[in-house]
């Protein structure tokens, strides 16, 4: 644990400039504030939910939000050779073009129509569109490695190796939250959100007991995040690193710019978050800790009110 610490404040160091993270605090305040104040998202993004402009407008948020914290970190940090490099921009188009598509994506829904004459259409409509990021995401960023990057690493595809440094730090950071989820789970909103399953029926058509569907779909729902960190403390930060001396604040703000649909407080967690995430997995070249914050409170929230509501 001692090591992360020297990590951490190794890294603030180098790339800690009050003037730089003033910026950037400024440069995410205007984001949310035209976020929430107009309902960017919902009322203007989401409006075109499966036309094909979808997705492209979902890249110009997305652009806009990480090249300008780039272009903050450049001005500050005095690099603006970063804007003429090839592997810049090679790897945040990738990333762009990746998560953009993920998030305009459509085509599960069709699928679940389809597959068994559209009769667990919800089930297979909640399943499917938490894993289409094999397709969306985790896929084009393999590819990306065994064209790119596996040559300078062969051994580790963007923090998917499991490591032993931090484990412990992020075993107590996701304890810290078990009392955080428990209270929660007492709120009537917490239990008017959570547990995201519900009973569709499934179970039914397939023969089989309900734990067995809410297995299945609790699955799904945990894999999404394995994504969520590929992307962003995997290949944005991890494999970032290699271009850019200072990748985490960009990441950062994009990071936020994801929570932009959700509430205004669960955006703002995620700056902090994902500011801390990222600079762990720069420092242990790995997302494994970052999975197991993820999808264990992700999991505790499901868990806690599955036995609350089963306790009434």
């Amino acid at each position: 644990m001692k090591a992360l610490w020297h990590d951490l404040r190794h890294y603030l160091r180098t790339d800690y400039r009050p003037d730089l993270y003033g910026a950037t605090a400024a440069w995410l305040l205007l984001l949310l504030a035209v976020n929430y104040s107009l309902d960017l998202e919902d009322s203007y993004i989401d409006i075109y939910q499966g036309r094909p402009i979808w997705p492209v407008l979902y890249a110009g948020l997305y652009a806009l939000c990480y090249y300008g914290s780039v272009w903050l970190w450049t001005h500050f940090h005095q690099r603006a050779d970063l804007w003429q490099s090839r592997d810049f921009w090679l790897r945040s188009s990738t990333a762009l073009v990746c998560y953009s598509i993920y998030s305009g994506f459509y085509g599960h829904v069709a699928l679940s129509r389809q597959l068994f004459g559209g009769e667990v259409f919800v089930f297979l409509y909640y399943c499917l569109h938490n894993l289409q990021s094999v397709l969306t995401i985790v896929l084009p960023l393999y590819v990306f490695y065994r064209l790119v990057d596996q040559r300078l690493n062969p051994s580790a595809f963007y923090g998917m190796a499991p490591k032993r440094k931090g484990l412990a730090l992020y075993a107590l950071l996701l304890a810290l939250m078990v009392p955080l989820i428990t209270l929660a789970s007492f709120q009537p909103d917490f239990l008017a959100s959570y547990p995201t399953y519900h009973d569709t029926g499934a179970n039914a058509f397939f023969g089989v007991p309900e734990w067995v569907t809410a297995l299945v779909y609790e699955f799904c729902y945990g894999w999404d995040f394995v994504p969520t960190e590929l992307l962003f403390r995997g290949f944005l930060v991890i494999g970032m690193s290699r271009v850019m001396r200072g990748p985490v604040l960009p990441m950062v703000v994009w990071y936020c710019a994801i929570h932009f649909g959700r509430p205004l407080g669960e955006a703002v967690s995620s700056v902090f978050g994902g500011y801390l995430l990222g600079v762990l997995a720069l420092s242990t070249r790995s997302i494994w800790g970052g999975l197991l914050i993820h999808i264990g409170i992700a999991w505790g929230m499901e868990l806690a009110a599955f036995l609350q509501k089963a306790g009434r």
